[in-house]
């Protein structure tokens, strides 16, 4: 099977019996060399002399005493967010219960503890689906898996739903490609190369192997297009892996059923549309037409869901805010979902 996304820093990290993603050190001190963390020329002692003591050994304990001495106050700041992490990382043992321990129980964050940088979420979003994929044949499946950590553009044309990744979409419009030449040249309204993002289907997605790492490919996420439904899949495969439950997703046209019981928004825009039909409040056509997709997710097993919804399905919508901007939260498919508790 072709590899791909060797950036995530899958190659680094090891497997539990349970198929979780085990933290180790050399992943741990990926963290280390990033850019933001290497001393530069103006670097003071006390940073240096940490930065190389964290390099021999990432999971040294570091005190308040360690990163207060350093001097620059944004270097300062960043080894505060690391070392957070990082004891975050160690304290869970894996990738996955650190994702949950994120959104679920004490040390959540909602329960007081130290913010974790949006960045480090989809990292640990992207590692575990590239886990969750390996062996994967399907293209299509694991373009659609980038939804759940890089914000899409979305446009809309003749009907069909196109998402292009937002940060390689701004990239051509600010540089039109050509890097520090193109910003230039943009910027002095001289015209630059035209560049068109490829768009995958059944008969090229082949393509997106050798380009998996360029984020330079758009997905058809229109109902009844391939792109949808390998999204449905990834998902399934999402919740499976996270909280071994397995759930069959399809895309619907509309939710016609009077007896709605529960509703995920996959994203904060959707869920708020959502929560406001479900209300029984009339929205505009104009904000109506931020939903992408509506899904009906069903529990191969009922007895898994929650008494009061055991027997109905789930709604899931998929939304742009007025930005067109899609921003998928997969976190709310693990923490929303009507599960029944497990003694």
């Amino acid at each position: 099977m072709p590899d791909f996304w060797r950036s995530s820093g899958y190659h680094l990290l090891d497997r539990r019996g349970d198929g979780r993603l085990v933290v180790t050190n050399a992943f741990l001190r990926a963290y280390v060399m990033r850019p933001e963390m290497r001393p530069v020329a103006e670097s003071c002692a006390a940073e240096r002399k940490l930065h190389a003591a964290l390099l021999d050994d990432p999971r040294r304990s570091v005190a308040t005493a360690d990163i207060a001495a350093i001097v620059d106050p944004d270097a300062r700041e960043n080894y505060g967010v690391l070392i957070a992490f990082r004891d975050r990382l160690v304290a869970a043992g894996t990738i996955e219960d650190c994702y949950l321990g994120l959104f679920v129980g004490a040390n959540s964050l909602e329960g007081g503890r130290p913010p974790v940088p949006p960045l480090f979420i989809d990292q640990l979003a992207h590692v575990a689906l590239r886990h969750i994929l390996d062996g994967a044949d399907d293209p299509l499946r694991v373009r659609a898996a980038e939804l759940l950590f890089r914000p899409q553009r979305v446009t809309i044309a003749d009907g069909a739903i196109m998402a292009a990744d937002e940060e390689t979409v701004e990239m051509y419009t600010v540089t039109g490609g050509q890097g520090s030449l193109g910003r230039l040249m943009v910027e002095s309204n001289t015209a630059t190369r035209q560049v068109e993002l490829d768009v995958l289907s059944e008969g090229n997605a082949a393509l997106y192997w050798t380009r998996d790492e360029r984020h330079d490919t758009v997905i058809e996420l229109s109902f009844g297009r391939p792109g949808l439904d390998a999204l449905c899949r990834t998902l399934e495969a999402w919740v499976r892996h996270f909280l071994d439950v397995a759930v069959a997703i399809q895309p619907v046209r509309a939710i016609s059923d009077e007896r709605w019981r529960w509703h995920i928004g996959l994203d904060a825009e959707a869920s708020a549309i959502m929560n406001e039909l479900y209300g029984g409040i009339t929205l505009p056509e104009e904000r109506l037409a931020r939903i992408l997709a509506l899904f009906r997710l069903e529990f191969a097993d009922p007895r898994l869901m929650r008494g009061d919804v055991a027997g109905h399905p789930v709604y899931l919508g998929l939304a742009v805010d007025e930005a067109s901007r899609l921003r998928l939260k997969p976190q709310n498919l693990l923490v929303n979902l009507p599960i029944v508790t497990r003694g």
